[in-house]
């Protein structure tokens, strides 16, 4: 899959946000063939659409997150699936957990083109704020989320989902031997950092070790903060194990 990731209407968060729904699928089709010379598998355009945004300020319920629009969510949710383009929802919940948050997610989740992704960069532990400390999330956690997520799969035989856990430190997930693998789901880790080549080959080369048996992994390409951004060859050819997953912020 080869992803735009971003919030609709926030250009600032990615390159998701830059254009309107339309434009978004014709842009990650564009991408995806882009790619589909270096892969024996099909290259399949996706979104990963931030759905709960971390916030700088406690909000009115204290926990330094803010739920997307739901009918904006869903009508990107819903054009993406006519367009055969898949779809990620992405959680950013700041002193909520994973699993509270993507529970509120369940009718957009109930179809068969949309998974999960979980970011502990913005899953604040007690004392913490955005921006200040980079969070982090307990293996029993991801577990919880995941159980609850393969549950629903179960009951409503649906395709295997992808789950997806953000991660460029160790620290982010401590426990990472003990995310458990589940029936209906396919996890992964999805290397975030950003920088010089060889900064994000680094973090590439401390995330795939000890990697739990089953887990995949993907490969961000950041626009602006990368030097260079990695063009599609040299993400599909330099990157070993070659990504399962390439998202563009």
């Amino acid at each position: 899959m080869v992803a735009l990731y971003g919030t609709p209407g926030a250009g600032s968060l990615g390159l998701l946000g830059e254009q309107d729904v339309d434009a978004a699928l014709e842009r990650a089709a564009a991408l995806a063939a882009d790619y589909q010379p270096f892969s024996e598998e099909p290259v399949i355009p996706a979104f990963e659409i931030i759905s709960t945004v971390a916030t700088s300020s406690p909000g009115p319920t204290g926990d330094y997150t803010s739920y997307v629009d739901r009918d904006q969510l869903t009508d990107w949710v819903e054009a993406a699936g006519q367009a055969d383009t898949y779809v990620v929802l992405d959680l950013q919940p700041g002193n909520q957990d994973f699993t509270t948050q993507a529970q509120a997610f369940e009718e957009l989740l109930l179809q068969p083109h949309v998974g999960l992704a979980l970011d502990p960069e913005w899953r604040l532990q007690p004392g913490q704020q955005h921006m200040e400390q980079i969070g982090q999330v307990s293996a029993a956690e991801v577990n919880e989320t995941t159980a609850w997520l393969a549950e629903l799969v179960a009951e409503h035989d649906l395709p295997e989902k992808l789950v997806i856990l953000h991660q460029f430190q160790a620290r982010m997930i401590p426990d990472r031997q003990d995310v458990q693998a589940r029936d209906g789901l396919v996890l992964m880790v999805h290397a975030d950092g950003n920088g010089s080549a060889e900064q994000k080959q680094g973090t590439w080369r401390s995330l795939k070790k000890d990697l739990p048996s089953g887990m995949r992994l993907g490969w961000k390409n950041f626009i602006d903060e990368d030097s260079p951004t990695f063009t599609p060859e040299r993400t599909m050819t330099e990157v070993s194990p070659q990504p399962w997953f390439v998202s563009y912020q």
